[in-house]
């Protein structure tokens, strides 16, 4: 159904659909194989990749700094800024990836919630820190190193690693 206005057709929006016996029907389970082949045209991509991924992001951002300002103290406030990303974001994947978290799917979420929290801690305690750490703490540096290393997620997962020889189909 389209509502006409102003010359222009927009489409209205539609009622979310119920999964029918239809729908039930059609599902076809995958084989172990079918499952395997899935599993390596789209590897999954470890954590650890995206922490490696804002320390190197880090470093850089502090070398653009120092390049552009000259000054070692507005590097150095950018690689803090930085690694008030790297270091909680790395506690956090240390806590996830342990045997507990892993136990069931309650302590999983559990897991997940409580080292989220210790991450969000830690990242305001250093940035509360910064000022009696860095010497004559630049805060637009320091805040340019943390939200550059914040962004990485997304890079890593446009640019990670593809496994060799394994060609998507």
């Amino acid at each position: 159904m389209v509502k006409m206005t102003d010359s222009v057709v927009l489409p209205l929006a539609k009622a979310p659909t119920q999964v029918t016996e239809a729908d039930e029907e059609n599902f076809k389970p995958l084989t172990r194989e079918e499952a395997q082949k899935l599993r390596e045209a789209s590897p999954s991509l470890s954590p650890w990749w995206v922490v490696v991924g804002q320390l190197v992001a880090g470093v850089l951002v502090a070398c653009v700094a120092w390049a552009l300002t000259g000054r070692q103290n507005v590097a150095w406030s950018a690689f803090y800024g930085a690694l008030a990303v790297v270091i909680p974001a790395a506690l956090f994947v240390r806590g996830l990836t342990s045997k507990v978290s892993s136990m069931n799917a309650g302590a999983a979420v559990l897991g997940f919630f409580l080292w989220e929290m210790v991450k969000i801690g830690l990242t305001i305690a250093m940035l509360f820190a910064a000022p009696r750490l860095i010497e004559d703490l630049s805060w637009p540096a320091m805040l340019a190193g943390l939200i550059v290393a914040m962004k990485v997620y997304w890079g890593v997962l446009w640019f990670k690693p593809k496994r060799p020889g394994v060609h998507p189909t």
